[in-house]
Order: C-alpha cells, then structure tokens, then sequence
C-alpha cells in the first residue's frame, strides 16, 4: 500500500485508535461522533474538499464496538470513504451526516471483504463508522478522499470473486426501459409497468437468479414509505436502490443474515426507480425480492428479534425478569434464530460471565444491554465452540440479555450460566 505523509504521520503518531463503549452522547452525527476522532488529526486538517491528498486512520475495533472518523466537506465534492481490515478481517461502514442520518452503508463493494462507497457531498460535517461484520476483534485502515485521489481498496471489479463492480459506471437512464450499466435490462415487477403504490398492501415480489434478472423496476404514482427484501441466504443478495435519473439512493447486505432489506422510511417521491441485484456467492440461485409498505412497529419488533437493538421493559415486548443476580444461576432455554429476552439487576459494580452450554445442538448468539438501549456485550463462538460467552464488568443497573440461534429457522435447546464476581476488598 502507498502511503502519503498524511498517513505516515497518522500512522506513526497516536492513530492507533482503540474502539471503546461510548459513555455520553453529544449531538454530533445524532451521537454518533461522541468519541469519534477526526480523519486529519484535527478539525481543520480533516477538510476533504481542501486536502491535498486522501486522509487515513488505522483503528482496533473490539467486540461489537465502532471506531469513528470525523470530517468536513467545504464545498461540494465527489468523495470515495473505504474501510480495509487485516488479517482477514471484514469491516462494514456507515456513514452519516451531521443529523445523524445513515446516508450510505456498505459491507463489500471494495473487494476482498472491504467497504468502499463514492457518492456526491454537500458542505457539512459527516461521520464514517468502522464496524466488523461478525462482531469479532479487528484492525483495519480507513480511508477518506475525493474521487480523484488513490484509493485503498480494488473495488469488486478486481476482487477475487470475481464480481463485476458496475454501480460506479452508472449512466443516468430514462424510466424502465433504462441501459445503464447498473440497470441494465430492467424487468418490472408489473409487466405494464403501472405504480405499484397501490398494490404495496398485499405484496409484491418477484423471484429469479442474478444471471436471469439483474435488475427490478418499479413505478410509484406518489411519495411511499416501503421496504425493499431480497431473500435467498445460499445466495448472499445485495441489492442497490437507485432512481430514475440513475442516483444512488441505498444499498444493504446482510440486514438479516445473509439476505438484504433496504427501509426507505422517508418515503420515495413518484417516479422510477431500479433494484440492481448482486450475489455475493453464485448468480445462479434464486432470490425472491419484495416490495412491502414500510411498518415502523415491525421494523421495531424485528429490531428486537434480530438483537439490533434492546426491547423497552414495560411489557410490550417479552422480556423475562431475573431479578437480582444470584452468584450463580441457571436457565434452560428452547432458542429459535428470534432472540429471547431476560432482564436482570446489578446492585454493586462487578464482574459479570453469561454463557450457553448447548452440547454441540446449535450455533448460539449473545447480545447484552443496558437500560438506556446502549449495547454492553456481544458474542458468538466462544472458547473454540459454538457456544457464546460474556465477560464484563458492570455498574449497578438493570441489563438484558438475548439469546438467539444464529441461522433461520434453526431451534435448539441450550443452558444459560449466569455468574457474577464482587472485587475483593481492598
């Protein structure tokens, strides 16, 4: 990798960054940049309509933890943000505006398991997260610079999985009849091609391989809140959201295990749009996509499900008390791939080891959180198995747990070990 000064400085000064837990919130990025760090060193220096060449930072991202980079746009600018991990590490980018809103996520778009996204900046200050996909221990470079400077990754287009990365040739394209590279050879999901609006409430979907359709068209007759599926885990689907004038609007891999899902909760104005599908595995298998109206409380619930975020604990969502934490406890749980919820009390700061014992039946996933929603521990795979552990040390407080299956559809019986540490006196 070349190395600009701007990097070697990053690198050889105090730019190994360690991830921790943030404690406070502040309002930049909608919290988000509480603890980020800027891209440059500094405010000033992490302009990127100003610099004279990319910035970089290298982090450690520990457990479910991110790392985050600060930067200033000044004037509008064509801006490419990549994240690259070692040792086989995997990271996933968020990248958000001084709101708070996500304005582009990626996974694997800069080949080799790299994140990479270009995309048209408006003056503002954004935050770019660092996060790795399984949750485990990583360290890797991010790289934040305009269009025109080097880029850290190959991009898909020399990855060697050899998948074609087209979203960067995208030529604006005239309603569904579009050729673009992206979008070429839209199929409907209406073969008159009529809004679909209308239709939304009972379903709409469509199912083909990768090598049979590579793009699904739809109208809309006025602005629709909607979620966009695409389903097949054995194929790996990502799909990208574009509008008629070939604008990048949203791209998701892997929301719900392997298959996608982009919530365009804001709504989508009338007019075209394109899905581009990709298979991260084979072009051959089958993958169904689906157009759904957008339901808030839904989102909501799967949030808890898939452990993205913690339930409330005033009885809508099932959460089992535990009450005060023995020393020791056990509890037998039938786990299904929807996490299931305990709740406990913390009365002294201590040390806290919850962990599954499933007999080798099953491939758990451990979540906690505390009261306020702020994710505290994550794990899968622990000491050599497939079983998880959480080790970490706590303040008085109530904290909830999930425990889940990691693939759909599966069940299996397991044990929860709940065990806790009081410091010795001094």
């Amino acid at each position: 990798m070349t190395t600009s000064k701007k990097t070697t400085l990053l690198a050889s000064g105090a730019a190994m960054v360690l991830a921790l837990p943030a404690m406070a919130q502040d309002a930049l990025c909608g919290g988000a940049g509480a603890n980020g760090q800027w891209i440059g060193g500094d405010q000033a220096g992490s302009d990127v309509s100003t610099a004279g060449t990319y910035m970089e930072q290298m982090a450690l991202v520990l457990l479910r933890n991110e790392y985050v980079a600060l930067f200033d746009v000044t004037t509008p600018t064509s801006v490419r943000v990549e994240a690259e991990g070692r040792g086989g590490g995997d990271p996933v980018i968020d990248l958000r505006n001084a709101a708070g809103d996500i304005i582009v996520s990626d996974d694997d778009s800069g080949g080799n398991g790299a994140s990479r996204a270009e995309l048209d900046l408006e003056p503002g200050t954004y935050c770019l997260s660092m996060t790795s996909y399984d949750g485990s221990p990583m360290t890797g470079f991010v790289r934040v610079g305009t269009t025109d400077q080097e880029a850290l990754t190959d991009g898909l287009g020399m990855a060697d999985d050899g998948i074609e990365d087209v979203s960067d040739d995208i030529d604006p394209f005239a309603g569904l009849g579009a050729t673009g590279a992206g979008c070429s050879d839209v199929q409907n999901f209406l073969a008159d091609g009529q809004p679909v609006d209308g239709l939304l409430g009972s379903g709409i979907s469509a199912t083909a391989s990768v090598e049979e359709v590579d793009a699904w068209g739809f109208t809309l007759s006025q602005s629709t809140p909607l979620s966009i599926l695409a389903e097949n885990p054995d194929a790996d689907p990502v799909i990208t959201l574009y509008d008629g004038a070939g604008n990048y609007l949203a791209e998701n891999d892997d929301f719900d295990g392997l298959n996608s899902r982009i919530d365009m909760t804001a709504g989508l104005a009338a007019g075209d749009y394109c899905i581009e599908m990709r298979a991260l595995t084979t072009d051959t298998l089958p993958i169904t996509v689906s157009l759904e109206p957008y339901d808030a409380q839904a989102a909501l619930q799967q949030s808890y499900d898939d452990g993205v975020a913690s339930p409330p604990l005033d009885g809508s969502h099932p959460v089992t008390s535990l009450g005060a934490l023995p020393p020791r406890l056990r509890q037998d749980v039938q786990s299904t791939s929807d996490n299931q919820w305990f709740s406990f009390e913390i009365t002294q700061p201590e040390l806290v080891i919850i962990e599954t014992v499933s007999g080798s039946v099953g491939d758990s996933v451990l979540v906690m959180f505390d009261d306020f929603g702020r994710e505290v521990a994550y794990n899968d795979d622990a000491n050599g198995s497939l079983d998880s552990q959480i080790m970490t040390r706590v303040l008085p407080g109530t904290y909830l747990v999930g425990v889940r299956q990691l693939s759909d559809g599966q069940q299996a019986p397991l044990r929860l070990l709940f065990e806790r540490f009081v410091p010795a006196a001094q």
